[in-house]
Parts: structure tokens; C-alpha cells; sequence
């Protein structure tokens, strides 16, 4: 094989071909120049600064922002037969010292770095003493502080252009708008760096968002056929992280909590717990899950909104790493909208931060409101156009319906005016409902005229109702007076009828009809215990060698087993991620699985 690229997608990593830009990106890197690759998770990242490395003359640097997510990648590479190590707190003095020699002797092709260690003044001097083939710069986004996941450690990076001149560097990340590509591009000092875009678009992933009623009940709901899967569960605080952890054991899931305020070793274990085992439930802050390497991710659940489409995109992300059906689902409410709100002006941010902040959030609220297509307007928030709706999110499965608003919301707005714009949310509906307890009557204000003139709808209506007026913007919430609500100008034209208001009716079942439209691992009774044994003999190499199980192969890897077939080496050899190595050390045990059937 004349491609040498090519060779080693196929011999050590077991693909046939490169996917969408990865074959460009990899020829460019090569060639020695730099680049900015936005790709989704799960296109293959890794994949255009592995083979580069190894390819080019030298040593290859990665600058990984989390510890586990280095020591995964190192693993993988290694059970590849890649010479691929990291350097992190967790190595013991012998341990760095035989690592050194390693590398100082050239034995070593790929290593893995924080940003924090990389830029020390010592680590850059013995780096410079080395051949170094390139610099890849994971999460790049991390660099932006218009990102949602800015570290201050990587600013210094802008630093590697002047000590590493003739070094390509590659930065990658999955989420990035036109301004934030370019802030990478300046603080990286990138060289006349190459774009290279993907498509936003992750196909397998079906979209849900649904307004909060009983979040719990509403997760048990959705987990309901998914004792068998592996999923994620994000939350705001810490304290609700541990609380729904031990509430979805009671209910039988095997779920762990992790958050920052956990001790070191307890996150540890429980992250390796959720990497290695199958089924696991892992209940977290957003802590959790920055370049996580697990491809069988079947669920990401939101209990709370994130802070902006980009957290929202990088974190669902982390579902279908694999390509195969994934979900991911999140419920909302009012309380959401004005936590958040509080969070942008109380923050000690400057004005155009928070400006910039409240812009973000109000993309994300917009988006939670959509009725048409979720996934066009989630890729035209990253300026990509879809032309037709998707037919794999809840909008396009089941079309909410609208209704015409206009009366209810001129009460409501009118019963805002009347309390003096000086109340939150709870009062100002007391207000509306006609509930006539001490405070309400101490105020007068159960002489005001609007009061209980909303008796006609419930208080979860008029909370939907409040909810989509603040994302609107006909309301604001003053953050400065404990969260009270009060009238935008924008209010004015629908106060005076000048305006008719549509808004989006909740559905009470509209996770039932979802499910229809979803897509399952496509597995039929036929090759049914075929795929049991195939995992089975997975789980158990995994467990005799102390390895994930998606490190011996990928789901999708055995579906294509489990289609196909393979009857001998040549056959399976064909099936992706089997390479060489791979073949070397499983192979023969998972044709003898396949032999007993056919």
C-alpha cells in the first residue's frame, strides 16, 4: 500500500477507509501545517493527530485538558501496540523516571500532557531538547473565553508558536461559532492555519425537551427499557447530583454519582466503574464528561439547563459516540429560566460579558420553545443549514401544538403591573389563582382586579405561560429584588391588543409518542443470542485484563460481527476496528463464538 496513512488506518486501527475530512486533515498535518478542526464527537478526532504522529519523524504532543480522559486514550493506543504514554500527578517518581529515559531514548511515539504541566519553564526546556513531530491541542474551545468551558491554563499555549516554530500544531474541538474559531486561531497563534469544518449534524442522536412537571417521574419514565444501557444524567448543584445517584438505585439503576466535592478516590473509582462496566448510570455535574471516550453511551439526560447551546451541544455529545441510536433528553421549567437569569446579572462579569452571557442563554430558552425541526435550528445556531426537518427529535415526532395566548398573557402581564413589578413569579400567580392568604391580604392585594381572574387555566398553565413570556422577553426577572418579575417594553404592543401572541401548548405524553419514532440497536430475534454471546465473550476479556469492554471492540464493531458473520481471519479482518493487533489478541476467541452458531 502505497499510502502509508491509509496503511495504518487499516493495519493498527482496523477502518478501511478515512471518514468525511479526516484523510485531508491527516495529508496537511503531515505536510507540516497547522489547522483548526471543528468536528463533532464521535467524527474521529483522535484519529487526524494519532496518525500524523506516528507517521512524522519525532515524538507527538497532546495537550489534554483531564486526566482521565489522557489515561483512556494512552490505554487505547497502547492495546494498539502504539508507544503512547502520558505524563500526569498520578505517576510515582520511579515511575516518571523510567518514562523519561524512555522518551529521551526515542522510544516513545505519542505523549499526553495537562496545559498546566506542559508550560512549565522546565518541561518546555526538556521538550525543546527532543524531536517533536506535532502539537495537538485538545478542546481547543477551552481557550476561548467566549467558550463554555474556558481554562485559564491554556492561554499560555499562544507561547508553543515561538519555542516550537517549525512544529505543526493541530487544534480540535467539537463546538465552536465563527467568533470563537477565530479567538482559538489568535490565542493559539496558529500559522496560517487550514479550516477544516465538519457537519455539526450527529444523525443518530434524537433530540427531547420536555417541560418539567415531576422531573423524577419523568426520568423513570424515559429510562423505562434502559436497564441495559449506559447513560449520563446531568444536574446543576452537587447536592441534587447525590440525591437523584441514590434515588435511581432505589429504583433499581445502577447509578454513581460524580461532582467535584467528592474525594479524589471516590471519583476515581467511580469513573473508572462507568468505563469499564456496562450499564452504568453516571449522575453528574457538568464536571463530568469533557473528551469522555466511551462510544456506548446511549443516553444523555439534562435534569437542569445548561448554560448555553454550546455546553448543551458538547455535553449531549458525549451519547452515540458509536453512530448507532442515542438519546438525548432534557426537561425544564420557569424555576430554570430564572436561576439562570440570576446567574448572568448577579456574577461579577463585566457588562459585556454578561451581555454576552444573556445572549448565549437566550439562544438556548429559544431553542427549548422551538416548534418547527430542533435539528435545523440547532445546526443554524452554528451557521449550518439543513434543508429538510430530521424526522429524529421530539418537534418532527411529535409536532407540538400552538394556541392563541393573547388574552391569558395581557392577564398575567397586567397582574405583574398591578403588584408593583416588585414580586417573583410564586406571588405574582397567588395573585392570579385568587388564593387569599396572609400575605397577599396584608399587600391589598386581594382588592386589585386581577386578582383571581386566572382561575380558568392551572397553575402549571400559567407557569408555562410565565415561562415563555420570559423567554420572550416580554418579562425580565431583576435579579437585584430577589428575582422579581417585571414588564419589558416589548410587553407594551400585546398589552394594548396591538399583538396577537401564539404559544407553544405543553404536551402532557409527549415522551410516549417520541418512542415510536426512535431508533433501537437493530438486533432481531434471530441473532439475538449471537449478539449475548459476543458481548459475553467481550465482558469477559475485558474483566480478565482489567480493560473497558469498548477497548476489547465497539458495539458497532460487534453488530457487524453479528451481521456479517466473519469465518476466518481474512473475513474478519474486514469488519471495522478489527486490525491487526486487535486480531492478534481477540480475534480467534470471538470467531469461535460465531463458529458455535453457524
Amino acid at each position: 500500500m502505497n499510502n502509508p496513512a491509509l496503511h495504518l488506518l487499516t493495519s493498527l486501527f482496523g477502518y478501511s477507509h478515512f471518514r468525511g475530512q479526516q484523510a485531508e486533515i491527516v495529508d496537511h498535518t503531515i505536510a507540516g501545517g497547522d489547522s483548526l478542526v471543528i468536528m463533532p464527537t464521535g467524527g474521529g478526532k483522535s484519529l487526524c493527530y494519532q496518525i500524523p504522529a506516528l507517521i512524522r519523524p519525532g515524538i507527538g504532543l497532546v495537550v489534554s485538558p483531564l486526566i482521565a480522559l489522557m489515561q483512556d486514550q494512552v490505554l487505547t493506543l497502547q492495546q494498539l501496540g502504539v508507544r503512547a504514554a502520558y505524563i500526569n500527578s498520578t505517576l510515582e517518581p520511579h515511575e516518571k523516571r523510567t518514562l523519561f529515559q524512555s522518551i529521551q531514548a526515542q522510544q516513545i511515539d505519542i505523549i499526553y500532557l495537562a496545559p498546566e504541566r506542559l508550560m512549565q519553564s522546565a518541561t518546555l526546556e526538556w521538550l525543546q531538547s527532543l524531536p517533536i513531530s506535532l502539537i495537538a491541542i485538545d478542546e481547543a474551545h477551552c481557550v476561548s473565553q467566549w467558550g463554555h468551558d474556558f481554562r485559564v491554563d491554556y492561554l499560555a499555549l499562544g507561547q508553543l508558536a515561538e519555542r516550537f516554530s517549525h512544529v505543526p500544531r493541530i487544534a480540535l474541538t467539537a463546538t465552536a461559532t465563527e467568533e470563537t474559531q477565530q479567538e482559538i486561531i489568535e490565542r493559539l497563534a496558529l500559522k496560517h492555519p487550514k479550516r477544516f469544518l465538519s457537519s455539526f449534524d450527529r444523525p443518530n442522536i434524537h433530540y427531547s425537551v420536555q417541560p418539567r412537571k415531576n422531573g423524577r417521574n419523568q426520568l423513570l419514565k424515559f429510562l423505562t427499557g434502559r436497564r441495559d444501557e449506559s447513560g449520563i444524567v446531568y444536574c446543576l448543584s452537587r447536592k441534587k447530583v447525590e440525591e437523584t445517584a441514590q434515588w435511581l438505585q432505589q429504583q433499581g439503576f445502577n447509578s454513581l454519582p460524580y461532582h467535584a466535592g467528592l474525594d479524589k478516590q471516590t471519583r476515581e473509582q467511580n469513573l473508572s466503574r462507568f468505563l469499564r462496566e456496562e450499564a452504568i448510570i453516571m449522575v453528574a455535574t457538568i464536571a463530568f464528561g469533557m473528551g469522555i471516550d466511551k462510544p456506548d453511551v446511549r443516553f444523555v439526560a439534562h435534569m437542569d439547563l445548561p448554560k448555553s447551546m454550546e455546553a448543551y451541544y458538547q455535553e449531549t455529545g458525549r451519547a452515540g459516540r458509536d453512530g448507532e441510536p442515542a438519546d438525548a433528553w432534557m426537561v425544564y421549567g420557569l424555576n430554570d429560566v430564572i436561576q439562570l437569569q440570576q446567574m448572568v446579572d448577579q456574577s461579577q462579569a463585566s457588562d459585556e460579558r454578561k451581555h454576552f452571557e444573556r445572549a448565549k442563554l437566550n439562544a438556548l430558552l429559544g431553542w427549548c420553545e422551538e416548534t418547527h425541526c430542533r435539528r435545523q435550528s440547532l445546526l443554524a445556531y452554528f451557521g449550518e443549514e439543513a434543508a429538510e426537518p430530521c424526522r429524529n427529535c421530539d418537534t418532527c415526532t411529535t409536532p407540538p401544538p400552538r394556541w392563541d395566548a393573547t388574552t391569558p398573557a395581557q392577564k398575567l402581564l397586567s397582574c405583574i403591573y398591578k403588584t408593583g413589578q416588585r414580586f417573583g413569579a410564586g406571588y405574582v400567580l397567588e395573585v392570579l389563582l385568587g388564593k387569599a392568604n396572609e400575605r397577599v391580604v396584608n399587600n391589598g392585594h386581594d382588592q386589585l382586579s386581577t386578582f383571581g381572574i386566572g382561575k380558568d387555566h392551572s397553575e402549571a398553565q400559567w407557569r408555562s405561560i410565565l415561562r415563555q413570556l420570559i423567554v420572550r422577553r416580554f418579562v425580565t426577572v431583576d435579579a437585584e429584588r430577589y428575582g422579581a418579575l417585571a414588564i419589558t417594553d416589548l410587553a407594551r404592543p400585546l398589552l394594548r391588543s396591538e399583538q396577537q401572541l401564539w404559544l407553544r401548548r405543553d404536551l402532557e405524553e409527549q415522551e410516549t409518542k417520541q418512542k415510536k419514532g426512535r431508533r433501537q440497536l437493530s438486533v432481531s430475534e434471530e441473532d439475538r443470542a449471537l449478539w449475548d454471546k459476543l458481548r459475553e465473550c467481550r465482558a469477559q476479556l475485558a474483566q480478565e485484563l482489567g480493560l473497558p469492554a469498548y477497548q476489547i471492540f465497539h458495539d458497532a464493531t460487534l453488530m457487524e460481527m453479528m451481521t456479517d458473520k466473519p469465518q476466518n481471519r481474512h473475513q474478519m479482518m474486514q469488519i471495522n476496528g478489527v486490525g491487526e493487533k486487535k486480531y492478534d489478541a481477540f480475534g480467534e476467541q470471538f470467531l469461535s463464538v460465531i463458529e458455535a452458531f453457524t
